[in-house]
């Protein structure tokens, strides 16, 4: 235990911060009062938490920050984690967020759009759905029974004649004028309440129409509504989970196993089941502390929130935590911890989904587990690969040269961990040098922030390997990190020099001269292939980003009077750089802010 003084402590509310010996963060805490929740660790029964003693051996100093209410404390810890990203507080290694469907009723003519933010912008939003391939397939489904327009309206005006999706029934075409406002707002009201669940007053209302429409002699009418009833009645699925008092609702299961937690996160909607999202976790404090973390690091990004989170244990900062969510959200937010009912079975059933998953990836785990050992065999490395990091380097004829790094984590991709590199210091197309400075600076950080890998793959033979084992060398490093080269495989010609044939994928090693190769087809092969793949892609897409910036300044910023602003100014009213080189002189004087002689200047240089 480190020899801390908690008489110099404050007794205010606030926020305290444990540092290592080198001066890392290892865990970020709030308090409404800071001594009393700090003499906790150090009392001689400990807070409850078994494995605080574990933290605590690594604890050199502790430092806190005074607030002036509890919600402000909760503020300040949210934003220190994610500066300092502790090693003792939830991460959330999978960052992506689930899509959801977005509508603006604001509009004239609104439009259905797959988005992965959720912003407080008025529109409707829908979800979240594990799938965009599967939320795409619906909402196909749900234009073949509601046509509504699919791109800006604006764009479709400019067109000769309505879009193809007209021509197949999945567009009303109010861009030309084939539907009235009012007829265009039915076909909405239609589409949210299909996709609010309330399928049973949109087969009212189409079973309604198509009656009138069968009196009135339109028969041709009446089929269409019958047709979309029948798709309605095909395509929606009746999972019935809860009554619909209870509004939307996203309900918390835990299962633990030793320092390892499962957390299930159920998405109910309207009273159906519309999804399901799992995190395997590695914790080591109470239960209650996990669930408090994940739901500020979960809510904490633009994501859905719903009417009540169902939780597995009761919070001692729930009413903190609701009135926080509360303010996100605009709309008031109740955290319950159900006793009884068919909340708590709700509850149960989040229990049993993460139970299963833990079972489930405890199979992956032994076989992720085998397929590291074996490569850790396989290429002699010093320890077992929990962590591997992959590199590569992408320039045109020396031009914007860019690094990019891979990771794995266990045997699975670490997206959030992925990095990229602009290069700084060399100059033309010298990829060996390049790959070093990207490499020091990598392992530089790496060392201050106790955080290095077990494994470095990198993309090319024995060249890129020298690099890799000189800067290893440089460091201090080459015993406590393995390098590995992996080569593209060769085409070569048979004997008689007319088929080809693909070697397997050649793996080169510090000190041995013969390359390594894996079993064509093996989980350890693919896994290898896999990572240099996703690090190449990394790469050449942060290139293009690069280049295409480049292409846009040198076309516009050189321009006099054209600035950064002015040139996402002409981008957003022209949409894009192809149309400010098509504009007309009187269509580029038209455009509000825009001075004459910079139009004329921007119009002369364009078409030159």
């Amino acid at each position: 235990m480190p020899d801390i003084d908690l008489k110099k402590y404050p007794t205010a509310t606030g926020v305290y911060l444990m540092y290592s010996d080198e001066g890392t963060v290892l865990y970020v805490g709030k308090a409404k009062n800071l001594r009393s929740r700090l003499r906790s660790y150090f009392s001689a029964v400990g807070d409850g938490r078994a494995q605080i003693p574990l933290l605590m051996q690594k604890v050199a100093r502790i430092e806190t920050i005074v607030t002036d209410t509890e919600k402000e404390a909760l503020l300040l810890e949210n934003t220190l984690i994610k500066q300092y990203r502790p090693r003792y507080n939830v991460e959330l290694r999978d960052d992506k967020t689930y899509v959801s469907v977005r509508i603006d009723l604001r509009e004239e003519f609104p439009a259905l759009q797959v988005v992965r933010q959720v912003k407080r912008d008025g529109a409707l939003y829908f979800g979240p759905y594990s799938s965009a391939g599967a939320i795409r397939d619906t909402l196909k489904e749900i234009y073949r029974i509601f046509p509504l327009r699919h791109a800006p309206i604006e764009r479709c005006r400019k067109r000769g004649r309505p879009c193809l999706f007209h021509q197949i029934g999945q567009c009303s075409a109010p861009c030309h004028g084939l539907i009235s406002a009012a007829d265009y707002r039915r076909l909405v009201d239609g589409v949210v309440a299909l996709l609010s669940g309330r399928e049973a007053d949109v087969t009212r209302m189409l079973w309604q129409q198509m009656e009138q429409a069968s009196a009135e002699l339109r028969f041709e009418d009446a089929a269409r509504l019958r047709n979309q009833i029948r798709a309605i009645e095909k395509s929606v699925e009746q999972q019935k989970v809860t009554d619909h008092a209870g509004g939307d609702q996203d309900v918390i299961g835990l299962h633990r196993d030793g320092g390892e937690v499962e957390l299930a996160l159920l998405f109910v909607r309207k009273g159906k089941l519309i999804g399901r999202r799992t995190y395997a976790l590695e914790w080591r404090l109470d239960l209650a502390e996990l669930v408090s973390g994940f739901l500020r690091e979960f809510y904490g990004r633009e994501v859905l929130i719903p009417d009540q989170i169902l939780l597995p244990l009761p919070l001692e900062d729930a009413g903190l935590l609701s009135d926080w969510l509360s303010d996100l959200r605009g709309k008031k937010v109740r955290l319950l911890c159900p006793q009884r009912g068919e909340k708590l079975r709700l509850c149960k059933l989040a229990e049993r989904n993460a139970g299963e998953s833990f079972r489930q990836r405890g199979g992956q785990r032994a076989a992720r587990r085998q397929l590291l050992e074996e490569l850790q065999q396989k290429f002699h490395l010093p320890h077992w690969p929990r962590r591997i990091e992959c590199f590569d380097i992408s320039n045109v004829q020396g031009q914007q040269s860019v690094g990019s790094m891979a990771v794995l984590c266990d045997g699975e991709a670490a997206r959030a961990e992925y990095r990229r590199f602009q290069i700084r210091t060399v100059v033309g197309a010298d990829d060996y040098a390049s790959l070093a400075e990207v490499l020091r600076r990598r392992l530089q950080r790496g060392i201050e922030e106790e955080l290095l890998p077990e494994m470095i793959l990198i993309d090319g033979g024995k060249g890129q390997l020298a690099v890799v084992t000189e800067v290893l060398r440089g460091l201090g490093l080459q015993e406590r990190i393995g390098c590995v080269g992996i080569a593209k495989s060769r085409v070569v010609a048979n004997v008689r020099g007319h088929a080809v044939e693909r070697s397997e994928e050649r793996f080169f090693l510090p000190g041995r001269k013969n390359p390594v190769t894996l079993r064509s087809g093996s989980a350890a092969l693919f896994l290898l292939e896999r990572l240099r793949d996703e690090a190449h892609r990394f790469a050449i897409t942060y290139h293009r980003t690069l280049r295409n910036k480049a292409t846009l300044r040198s076309s516009l910023e050189d321009i006099p009077g054209v600035g950064p602003g002015r040139r996402k100014a002409l981008l957003r009213h022209f949409g894009s750089l192809k149309k400010i080189r098509e504009a007309t002189l009187d269509e580029l004087k038209q455009m509000p802010g825009l001075p004459a002689k910079v139009a004329e200047e921007i119009h002369r240089t364009l078409q030159h």
